[in-house]
């Protein structure tokens, strides 16, 4: 691929969309991702969690508030997403 081609394709990052189950920890959240995913062998539709540590610089999120996380560079041992923005309280 030459350098022009590379430079014009845009960088996506993956986002997710949670829940913010804990603030304990000094700009820390534990945000819950809930997805909808089909069973390989029922074919039927289940529910799988799972929780991201999250890095909340200003600490504006709280217990229970929705928030949009986007992945980034590992900012700790178990650190790799950042919070992107607070959807609702």
């Amino acid at each position: 691929m030459s350098e022009t081609q590379q430079d014009s394709r845009p960088h996506l990052s993956k986002t997710r969309v949670g829940i913010v189950v804990s603030d304990k920890m000094n700009k820390t959240l534990v945000v819950e991702h809930v997805a909808r995913v089909p069973h390989p062998a029922f074919n039927k539709i289940v529910k799988k969690s799972k929780k991201y540590y999250v890095h909340d610089e200003n600490g504006e999120a709280k217990i229970g508030d929705k928030v949009r996380i986007v992945e980034t560079k590992p900012i700790s041992k178990t650190k790799c997403w950042k919070l992107e923005e607070v959807i609702s309280h």
